[in-house]
């Protein structure tokens, strides 16, 4: 699984500028497509413009990059981990 072609509950949530767990309801109710890592979500990209309607701009798109970089980099071992549940 590549990295950055996924984005967290968290910064998906902020981009829409709701709250997680109106995240976690609309993908319950299966109103976005996610993938489940173990005990959490994440939420391929190429979503992102079926939710939002709109494209990422390249800025939004390096800080979604660095923040996977950054979480892969600090609990890469804890989702591999997690993912085998």
């Amino acid at each position: 699984m590549k990295d950055s072609e996924y984005i967290s509950i968290a910064q998906f949530a902020k981009i829409l500028g709701i709250s997680r767990i109106a995240v976690y309801q609309k993908i319950k109710k299966g109103q976005i497509k996610a993938i489940r890592i173990g005990r959490s979500f994440a939420i391929p990209k190429k979503y992102m413009t079926d939710v939002t309607g709109k494209t990422i701009s390249e800025k939004d798109k390096k800080i979604i990059d660095e923040a996977v970089k950054k979480t892969f980099q600090e609990y890469g071992e804890l989702l591999k981990l997690l993912g085998r549940e």
